[in-house]
């Protein structure tokens, strides 16, 4: 790979660096580098691209970005691995009107297989009709209810999931999806709206049927955008919100 053009006055299509980070996501998707383990250095990475070190960091830039590599002083480049710091920080947006964010208390309330629907299919990128898991969770804060999720997962990327191996977890579901499958989210894509409590949403939120709630439809994503959890999350927004601070300092 060449670090300049060998054509001067002719703009190469994208600068080099977006180029090597696109090689770089690929080793990353193939498992060449795995979650929670130090990349290469940098003059490593140097002489296998053949382009400079500054070239090497502006990819390794927009990759930390993209929260996918994690620096750490010190001690060199890390790929990110899901635990239950990153799961709060990066992937869990409700909050107290007032105080700070907080792990919620998990509750699997059913787990169980079935088809496909179509809606599952688009979203998903899967066969109308193909194998799915469907787990329901209910999140208290502080104590008190609040959000009563609805997943589908496709059977086939994760192979083998059980009610027991799903429920007993020792840490997050990401990374549950991590560890047991091979599989890290790296991103995710929401849609909220407005939406009222039907009564089995109602009774586990301890709010009257018809409160208001907030509805978030999540698409959670592993390398090369490909969709491999839908997640449907119902939120009781009397004391609590939606909270985002995208582009803020790791």
């Amino acid at each position: 790979m060449s670090d300049t053009s060998t054509t001067p006055g002719v703009p190469l299509a994208a600068p080099l660096y977006k180029e090597l980070e696109r090689q770089m996501r690929e080793a990353l998707a193939s498992g060449e580098w795995k979650p929670g383990e130090a990349i290469p250095s940098e003059r490593r990475l140097a002489e296998r691209y053949g382009v400079s070190i500054g070239t090497i960091r502006k990819a390794i830039d927009e990759l930390v970005a993209a929260n996918l590599l994690i620096r750490q002083q010190g001690r060199g480049t890390f790929v990110a691995s899901h635990n239950r710091d990153r799961l709060l920080f990066y992937f869990f947006h409700v909050v107290p009107e007032s105080g700070a964010k907080e792990y919620p208390e998990v509750r699997l309330l059913s787990f169980a297989r079935g088809r496909a629907t179509a809606r599952d299919s688009e979203l998903l990128a899967i066969g109308a009709g193909d194998p799915v898991v469907r787990a329901r969770n209910l999140l208290s804060l502080g104590g008190a209810p609040v959000i009563v999720d609805d997943l589908v997962l496709p059977a086939a990327r994760f192979p083998g999931l059980n009610e027991r191996q799903f429920a007993s977890r020792p840490s997050t579901i990401y990374n549950l999806y991590q560890d047991a499958f091979g599989i890290s989210v790296v991103r995710t894509r929401e849609r909220l709206r407005a939406t009222l409590a039907e009564a089995d949403t109602a009774a586990l939120l301890s709010v009257p049927r018809g409160a208001p709630l907030l509805s978030i439809r999540r698409v959670a994503l592993t390398y090369n955008d490909v969709p491999v959890e839908l997640r449907v999350s119902l939120v009781d927004t009397a004391h609590h919100e939606y909270w985002s601070d995208l582009g803020a300092p790791g």
